[in-house]
């Protein structure tokens, strides 16, 4: 048996952190992934994908998104969809599944109850379906006892945690770690964690297909499986999916010359088009470094790339007598940069508030002395 194993596309996914530009190209990726995957099944002679829950981001993704997904679902008719409900799009009575059961397409097969399911002579799927956005039952513990032949394999698809992340709160869709072993599947698909993981040599996380954040694990990928023979141990391959990478760094500054090399090296063999980037800059500068710096980031690569998260907070100004004598050199504005800079030595929320607007000050009469010359 050879299939797909992948999870959490949450179709509709708002992105509400990003600009509007680069929100809608989030959301139109995660659609389009859809026919990437199918042409990964097809590439591949992988007939079936399993979807292992949170296929929208929520139980009601609007009718384009829920439309768009069975479009292209159905576009690809030799591959069959097997998707399964999850914490954020559990399957409640009367709501978006009963829905998607009544339009989907022959071969799409929402997974709605547990039980045993035929994906090909000789191999079932056991589905793991929520039914609530939390319970704190394991959704697959059933798998223990489904009456299954000896000599079929099994594959079993759910959506949870395999481990408590310790919240005051009691742990819910916890899944048992070892529960490949005990319900003796040939192959646990799970979802849930955004990044690709494994838990055993039967136990995987796929990871969303497209990536949605920062610092996850490995992400925009789906799994290809084979399971040779019943007992036999799967092979696991990752097949790439994503269009946008996104990526963290940390940059410590000294002064702005520094800039240029670290921006070059910036996420080599990715398309800039295709980049996703939270910098971080701390350090110590020049209040005129310190605009310039900012100026390079975010007006230049901020629009060669995706979008740029840009946090400075930690990048600190220590202004010269040239920057105090480039706002003005003896008149009212000099005075009230010499009080900001003396407040914004003192910590906390003041201190920050008065290096802002020092900079902004700066900013702002360096504009002006341009304007003037025009």
């Amino acid at each position: 048996m050879r299939f797909l194993h992948t999870s959490d596309l949450q179709l509709g996914k708002p992105f509400g952190r990003a600009p509007a530009e680069a929100r809608s190209a989030f959301q139109e990726a995660r659609l389009d992934v859809i026919d990437t995957i199918a042409a990964a099944a097809r590439q591949n002679n992988a007939p079936a994908v399993l979807v292992a829950g949170d296929v929208f981001d929520n139980s009601e993704p609007g009718d384009r998104v829920f439309r768009q997904a069975l479009a292209r679902m159905k576009a690809a008719p030799d591959v069959t969809w097997f998707l399964l409900p999850g914490n954020h799009d559990p399957a409640r009575a009367d709501g978006l599944w009963s829905r998607l059961n009544g339009e989907a397409p022959a071969n799409v097969r929402p997974c709605l109850q547990p039980g045993v399911v035929e994906l090909a002579p000789g191999c079932v799927l056991l589905p793991a379906p929520l039914q609530f956005k939390r319970s704190l039952e394991d959704p697959t513990a059933w798998f223990d006892t489904a009456d299954i032949p000896a000599g079929v394999q099994r594959i079993g698809l759910a959506h949870g945690s395999i481990q408590d992340f310790g919240s005051s709160d009691p742990a819910t869709n916890l899944i048992a770690p070892d529960r490949a072993r005990r319900s003796g599947l040939d192959y646990l698909a799970l979802g849930d964690w955004h990044g690709r993981r494994q838990i055993d040599p039967r136990t995987h996380y796929s990871g969303t297909p497209e990536a949605d954040d920062f610092g996850r694990e490995t992400t925009g990928v789906v799994l290809l499986i084979d399971l040779p023979a019943a007992g036999a141990e799967p092979l696991v391959s990752e097949i790439p999916t994503g269009r946008y990478a996104w990526m963290d760094a940390a940059w410590q500054l000294s002064d702005a010359a520094s800039l240029e090399g670290l921006v070059a090296a910036l996420a080599p063999g990715i398309e800039r088009k295709n980049l996703v980037a939270r910098l971080t800059l701390s350090g110590l500068v020049t209040l005129a470094e310190r605009v310039a710096i900012h100026d390079r980031l975010a007006e230049h690569l901020a629009n060669d790339i995706r979008w740029l998260d840009l946090r400075m907070g930690d990048l600190y100004c220590r202004p010269t007598d040239h920057d105090l004598a480039e706002i003005d050199a003896h008149g009212v504005l000099r005075d009230a940069a010499e009080r900001l800079l003396a407040l914004s030595a003192e910590s906390g929320p003041q201190g920050r508030q008065a290096a802002a607007a020092l900079e902004r000050l700066y900013v702002e009469h360096q504009r002006a002395q341009r304007l003037a010359v025009l």
